[in-house]
């Protein structure tokens, strides 16, 4: 027997269980045939779309937007039966209680009614996540949110009392659709008129060409001290089958073009001094550095020549890198700017008063602003969007910081 046939036929065991219990909530509030077979046939033509993009899923092209749709697909059928699933097992476990108890007792509790109204609660419930991911896929993408913040540092120099930087992350183009609504995302930027826009990586998903259609997009932005950016994990190609290494290679060498060519200062490893009435900060960035998995990023050849005592501002694609190295770095850089998290997409945000996503069990800092003895880091949710193609809660961001003298 294949090794892989045991995992497979779990899976699909898995699955008809859950399509099983959640059926019985639908068949227990209503007896119409064309709701019952509407549920079976939406279900199986989701799941069969998805293993059918799976099968014929190519690496060489890596993720495209057909599978990022039937990943989201699944996904919107999928949780909403989780939640109905655990509605009804609570109900079964009450029900198990209660029938041990008259049991021992002789006394029977009638429960008329109850699975009814226990089915009913289940499925309200599941139409809250199920509208949530309708609702993010169709428009939570495109909901751009402009968050600002004002970070004030008593060795700032006096010259840089009000700069501002715009801040976007993880671009990738490869998984865009809808021209219009980039374009309205490109123009909020523009809008914030910050004095540098810096991007923090992740410009593709993997091929240099995804973003051919969308370079007259993003040349349009605009900054009067200039656009930085470094690279990101995905820039790298990494995340696909390639017919050479020298393909890679040839791939990688456009990815670091497209960044010349729609006006942005790639700087790799490196940095820049910015210059006002002759005072300067430092402007770094650092290749890919990430815990566990590619780390590219050289902070010490970026920091070269660079003083203890220079306001500095960092680009480091990955927010493991503050975590690992850069907040104990003795060179003290104050302030990091990083995405890559994308805060999974999805999460439930209530601003000043609560966060959460499972992104968080995996990156300390995953999303927004943080402080550590007065080195500060700010992890962008993201400009685009990859693998889910939506957002639900977590919405993509467009970060405006505002540099004061303290």
């Amino acid at each position: 027997m294949p090794r892989w046939l045991i995992p497979v036929l779990l899976l699909i065991v898995l699955i008809v269980a859950v399509e099983f219990y959640t059926f019985q909530a639908f068949k227990t509030i209503s007896k119409n045939k064309i709701i019952r077979f509407s549920f079976v046939a939406i279900s199986i033509a989701v799941y069969l779309n998805f293993f059918f993009t799976l099968i014929t899923y190519d690496r060489s092209n890596g993720q495209t937007p057909q599978f990022q749709m039937a990943m989201g697909l699944l996904l919107t059928i999928s949780i909403p039966k989780l939640v109905v699933i655990l509605v009804l097992f609570g109900e079964d476990i009450y029900r198990g209680v209660l029938k041990l108890i008259t049991t021992m007792t002789g006394e029977t509790k009638p429960l008329v009614g109850r699975r009814k109204f226990v089915s009913q609660i289940a499925l309200g419930l599941a139409a809250i996540p199920f509208a949530s991911f309708i609702y993010g896929i169709i428009q939570g993408k495109y909901n751009y949110k402009v968050l600002k913040y004002q970070l004030s540092f008593k060795d700032l120099p006096e010259a840089f009392n009000g700069f501002t930087i715009t801040q976007i992350s993880d671009i990738h183009s490869g998984s865009f659709t809808n021209k219009e609504k980039i374009q309205y995302g490109v123009d909020l930027i523009n809008q914030q008129k910050s004095d540098v826009i810096l991007f923090t990586g992740d410009i593709v998903n993997n091929k240099a060409d995804e973003m051919d259609n969308w370079l007259n997009v993003f040349d349009k932005l605009k900054a009067k001290d200039g656009k930085y950016s470094v690279l990101g994990n995905h820039d790298y190609g990494d995340y696909m089958d390639w017919e050479s290494p020298q393909d890679k290679i040839a791939n990688f060498k456009k990815v670091k073009e497209i960044h010349q060519k729609i006006g942005f200062d790639l700087l790799l490893d490196e940095h820049r001094y910015l210059e006002k009435d002759g005072q300067k900060i430092a402007l770094l960035g650092v290749e890919n550095w990430g815990k566990g998995f590619n780390k590219a990023g050289d902070l010490q050849k970026a920091s070269k020549n660079i003083k203890k005592e220079d306001f500095k501002i960092l680009m480091s694609h990955d927010p493991s890198h503050w975590q690992e190295k850069v907040k104990k770095d003795a060179l003290n850089y104050q302030l990091t700017l990083s995405g890559h998290t994308h805060g999974l997409q999805m999460g439930i945000e209530i601003p000043g008063w609560f966060k959460f996503s499972p992104s968080q069990f995996v990156y300390k800092q995953w999303a927004g602003l943080y402080e550590e003895a007065g080195r500060y880091i700010n992890v962008n949710r993201g400009f685009g969007y990859h693998a889910f193609p939506g957002r639900v809660g977590i919405w993509p961001e467009i970060t405006v910081i505002e540099l004061k003298k303290a």
